[in-house]
């Protein structure tokens, strides 16, 4: 049984299934109103259906849930089980006497026929009238249960009920008529075939008022990589998702048999005979035409597996019948036949012998390459590819990869290319006259196979493609192509998180001193990273040069990179609408050429500049774009996850940080390059600062390298790490060390002129020597004069800058008053602290209160506990009237039931098990309280909570 394999590997962490918990929710509460009777929960072995129930069982908090559970046996289930459990489990809680108690005289002799602690059965033997007065006592003991406490019976495995139980359970769900009392029933949709003696009882359930039918559907891709973290314990690599997630496709139970096995994720010996059982009881014949079908893949069209198999219309549609009527295969559109799970397949497929293996995959090629209409539109390529590897035949196995990998790249299948065109490279020592046979040479494949990676975000196997066409190739002889190899093993530097990579750059610039087009592919890079680098003069004569020669060859692409980066020159000075102009300019262009680079860069630029404007609604609205754009364009691991930076840095300046949090846990579980890690992390640290979740940020804080000052090149980071550091040490009221810290970016020859980077490094500056000035008056003079020679530079060209120019002015009402205009909350509130703080300090009591008082519910909205402990204690010094709040105000639910278990002693992994949470998550929520509660240690915080009374709320 599938429930056997249960119990090792099962992740504490409770994995989506979210709408499926509120349908049953909505269920349970039209019970209760005596709407709703009953529902059917569908879905395959393994799926999820008995924890799903079990979930809905905990939530449900008050009721009364009786659980019984169907068993196989041959045919036909054991007679009543699911009901015999039930009523067990109520003796049990309340005794025998008490439940015939609830029932007419003379009625526990009808139960006794299924439980012996109710007396001696009556005799009359199992007659159409015992049965009926059996069905009568059993709705109304429900009856009676629902007339003290709400009653849920969940039914599992109801494919396995024997023809007495689906009866009584037809019977209940259509007389059930009374408040308080709801069915929930489940059921393998995948084991009902055709003639299934539930079929019936479901379609007639089906047209009965006030029952529900809820199918329960395989989990998604971020799904199972949450799954994965929360049995790992931390996050798994991407490529360990897609394989986990490629093969068990979202089925639960799959995933955690695959993680209980090697790394190879090897299913156990086990689930690989359970697998193969539905096709072993298969006729000869029939799992003969499977294991053809095995070898032609998860897919295969009815023209393609008659000419494989050489059998006649007839004779292959008598073979596959029984497969399709168990559920082995099922029919698909196009007159193709897919097996239910990639894992059957794979199964059958593993069963073939080795000659077999070689003749089937042989024939399959042949039939193919005499007619492509056999296959899909566009597959055949790929098909032959895969086909004549498996016949291994190198000669057709490599030009067929070449063939299929160039597809790949038409339809933008990046992804899919680089294992094609790996295939090719690992052939052509085997093949003679490779290079003949498929016309370019092996760099030309190792050139190939970088760009695919690079679109594809495999940084690691783009720099192994690179690092081998450079070994091959003499700069003196070809020093285009080392030129734009170097190139792009900038690109994969960067994403590496390297630093010194310009001086590459003049390399290669040095190695095309010609105008052309190799010249102007190595100009674009440069021009970009000279701006990054805050060296905007060399890098505008790059666009400059680079813009004219990408417009004489006529290279519109080329001109749309480079008008991109004379939008970072805008940007750089301020000039935020000529930004957006050109941006817009270079994604027509991108839409124009249906390049999926120039898009997927201009949105992401675009969404920087939209934020800088203050427009956050539209700038969601194109990540949304831009997200399906990279998916589209087989770019989502490398330009996508960019732009999910870019849609969380959006959600948190307008105070959603939440839904930040998912929209950064999501980029991360596609195992982002170091420099998206790093900017999604970076994110987070913001919203973590301004939770106080001090732990949650020294870690972010270690990981970037801004602890150890790692060297960094483009100002913008340099920027936003110096910040984030400058935050954390005020938080730790670490005032020296922040001070310190601003010292060292003002040192720095160069600051970003980006104007809303600037002012927001300014303003921050401000607040490090208002809270220093008492403690080093000489050092804090300093930094406000090296500050105000900054400002004197800067522009204001955007109302987010001048927001936070008017916080550095120290204008903190007009800084307030445009927060809100722009629709960002934590900005005004801490604008209207710093407000009142000053209007405090005038002795204007009444004026502070009156801030605090408009600041306090912004803040408490986002959980931004420490400006709530600001402004909470200078609310009393005012003598405002602000109702400070018990601590447990400041605590979430979730925080509170953490704090419980702590208080008890819990270790995080305890409390991870009992909450079905993650110990990472636990940590986090931990770190969190006991920074709103103003402790430092666990114990402290079992104390305080004690102390306070903070568990009883």
């Amino acid at each position: 049984m599938l429930s056997d394999m249960l119990g090792r590997s099962v992740s504490p962490v409770f994995v989506g299934r979210s709408d499926e918990l509120t349908a049953l929710g909505e269920a349970f509460e039209e019970a209760c109103r005596g709407n709703a009777t009953a529902v059917l929960l569908g879905g395959e072995a393994g799926v999820g259906k008995t924890r799903l129930v079990h979930r809905f069982a905990e939530q449900i908090g008050g009721a009364r849930v009786l659980y019984g559970g169907c068993v196989e046996l041959s045919s036909e289930g054991l007679a009543y089980a699911p009901f015999t459990a039930a009523l067990r489990q109520l003796v049990r809680e309340q005794g025998a006497g008490q439940i015939a108690a609830l029932l007419p005289d003379g009625a526990a002799r009808d139960l006794a026929r299924l439980l012996p602690e109710f007396g001696e059965a009556g005799g009359d033997g199992e007659t159409d009238t015992s049965r009926a007065r059996l069905f009568e006592q059993f709705l109304t003991l429900l009856e009676r249960l629902a007339d003290s406490t709400p009653t849920v019976l969940i039914i599992e495995d109801v494919h396995w009920a024997d023809r007495s139980s689906r009866d009584l359970i037809a019977f209940l769900s259509r007389n059930l008529r009374i408040p308080q009392v709801l069915m929930v029933m489940t059921y393998r949709s995948d084991d009902l075939h055709r003639q299934h003696p539930l079929r019936p009882v479901l379609a007639e359930l089906g047209r009965v008022n006030g029952v529900l039918r809820l199918d329960l559907p395989r989990l998604s891709r971020d799904e199972v990589a949450q799954q994965m973290t929360g049995i790992l314990g931390s996050a798994p690599q991407y490529a360990k998702v897609q394989k986990v997630y490629e093969r068990s496709e979202g089925i639960p139970l799959f995933v955690e048999a695959m993680l209980e096995g090697d790394e190879d994720c090897t299913f156990p010996d086990s689930m690989q005979d359970l697998i193969l059982a539905a096709v072993e009881r298969l006729p000869e014949e029939t799992q003969r035409v499977l294991r053809i079908a095995a070898a032609g893949g998860t897919r295969v069209g009815h023209a393609l597996l008659a000419a494989v198999s050489g059998l006649s219309e007839l004779e292959l549609e008598a073979a596959l019948r029984p497969a399709v009527a168990g559920n082995v295969l099922q029919i698909a559109d196009g007159r193709a036949y897919v097996f239910r799970h990639s894992l059957i397949r794979e199964a059958v497929h593993e069963e073939l012998l080795p000659g077999e293996h070689q003749r089937l995959h042989a024939r399959y090629a042949v039939e193919i390459s005499k007619d492509r209409a056999l296959v899909p539109p566009g597959r055949a390529a790929v098909e032959l590819a895969h086909h004549w590897y498996g016949a291994r035949n190198d000669h057709e196995a490599l030009i067929a990869a070449w063939q299929a990998a160039a597809k790949s790249f038409k339809a933008f299948a990046y992804t899919e290319a680089v294992p094609l065109l790996e295939r090719v490279l690992m052939l052509w020592d085997r093949v003679p006259d490779a290079a003949e046979r498929i016309g370019v040479d092996h760099i030309a494949v190792l050139e190939k196979a970088s760009v695919a990676a690079h679109a594809g975000g495999e940084v690691d196997r783009g720099m192994k493609f690179v690092n081998a066409a450079l070994a091959e190739l003499d700069e003196t002889r070809e020093p285009n192509r080392v030129a734009m190899l170097i190139v792009r093993r900038t690109y994969l530097k960067i994403s590496k998180g390297r630093v010194g990579f310009v001086e590459d750059l003049r390399h290669a610039l040095r190695l095309v001193p010609e105008p052309g087009s190799a010249r102007a592919e190595v100009l674009m890079p440069m021009s970009q990273h000279l701006m990054l680098r805050g060296e905007a003069e060399e890098g505008g004569a790059c666009v400059e040069e680079g813009m004219r020669w990408a417009r004489e060859l006529g290279d519109r692409c080329l001109e749309a990179e480079f008008l991109l980066n004379l939008g970072l020159g805008h940007s750089l000075t301020g000039d935020i609408e000529a930004t957006i102009d050109v941006n817009m300019r270079a994604l027509e262009i991108g839409r124009q050429q249906n390049s999926g680079r120039v898009i997927t860069r201009a949105i992401g630029n675009l969404i920087d500049g939209l934020l800088d404007t203050g427009r956050s609604d539209e700038a969601l609205k194109l990540s949304e774009e831009g997200w399906l754009a990279a998916k589209r364009y087989g770019r989502l691991r490398a330009s996508g996850l960019f732009i999910l930076n870019n849609r969380a840095e959006a959600l948190e300046t307008i105070g959603r940080w939440d839904e930040a949090i998912e929209t950064i846990e999501r980029a991360l579980s596609f195992e982002p390059t170091i420099r998206t890690r790093h900017h999604l992390l970076r994110v987070r640290a913001d919203i973590a600062l301004a939770r106080g979740e001090l732990e949650l940020v020294e870690g972010i804080l270690a990981e970037i390298g801004v602890l150890k000052e790692r060297p960094e090149d483009f100002v913008q980071d340099i920027t936003n790490s110096a910040r984030l550091r400058i935050g954390w040490h005020l938080l730790r009221e670490e005032y020296g060390l922040a001070l310190a810290v601003a010292e060292r970016v003002l040192a720095r020859p160069s600051q970003s002129s980006k104007a809303m980077l600037g002012w927001r490094l300014l303003t921050l500056l401000r607040t490090v020597c208002d809270a220093a000035g008492e403690l080093e008056p000489d050092r804090v003079r300093a930094v406000r004069e090296q500050a105000a020679e900054v400002a004197v530079h800067l522009s204001t060209g955007s109302p987010v800058a001048e927001a936070y120019r008017l916080s550095y002015s120290a204008d903190f009402d007009a800084s307030a008053a445009a927060w809100e205009r722009l629709g960002r909350p934590h900005n005004q509130a801490r604008a209207l602290m710093r407000a009142a703080s000053a209007a405090a300090e005038a002795g204007e009591r009444d004026d502070a209160a009156a801030r605090l008082k408009v600041a306090l519910p912004l803040a408490t909205a986002l959980g931004a506990a420490p400006l709530i402990g600001d402004i909470e204690r200078l609310s009393r010094r005012v003598g405002a009237d602000q109702h400070p709040r018990e601590p447990s105000a400041l605590l979430t639910p979730r925080e509170l039931e953490v704090l419980r278990l702590v208080a008890l002693g819990r270790t995080n992994r305890d409390i991870a098990a009992e909450l079905f949470i993650s110990a990472k998550t636990v940590s986090v929520h931990v770190s969190n309280i006991l920074a709103k509660l103003g402790v430092a240690t666990r114990g402290e915080a079992a104390a305080f909570a004690h102390r306070r009374s903070l568990l009883s709320h």
